[in-house]
């Protein structure tokens, strides 16, 4: 398996694999994430590919200047999504991922890296945990409309 950062001219591999790991947001809100992402110098994605052009990975991650739970410094590298192919799981491609991505902020001067996980997505905390991640704190957060 081959890591590469993402350009734009694999902005369509790493939409549709966006798409699978976040099937509600619309296509035009992956593509402009892309977009956002790629002419930002505080974020990166990186693609996996098998050699032959199949893309079967991404990762993707910012630099996070505000306050970050559970961190101390700033600025944060952090994890913003992870997605591997269900028939490519198992086989150390998130942790190679995870770990670039981790190199990619170190280099920048980061010194802590950090991610989420929704409260239900049991799933996402094994992957978290396996790949080294402690958690720090559970958060609800809370909101009230208020009238005109």
């Amino acid at each position: 398996m081959i890591v590469e950062r993402c350009t734009s001219e694999r902005v369509d591999e790493w939409v549709r694999l966006r798409q699978a790991l976040r099937p509600d947001e619309t296509l035009e809100g992956h593509l402009r994430n892309a977009a956002f992402m790629l002419g930002s110098d505080d974020a990166v994605a990186y693609l996996v590919h098998d050699g032959r052009g199949n893309f079967v990975a991404f990762a993707e991650a910012t630099l996070r200047r505000d306050y970050v739970n559970g961190c101390s410094t700033s600025p944060v590298g952090f994890l913003e999504g992870l997605y591997v192919e269900p028939l490519y799981r198992r086989h150390g491609i998130a942790r190679m991922l995870c770990s670039t991505l981790e190199d990619w902020a170190a280099s920048l001067g980061c010194t802590e890296f950090a991610s989420d996980v929704l409260l239900h997505n049991e799933v996402g905390h094994r992957v978290h945990a396996a790949l080294g991640f402690e958690e720090a704190e559970r958060v609800v957060y809370f909101v009230k409309r208020l009238s005109a």
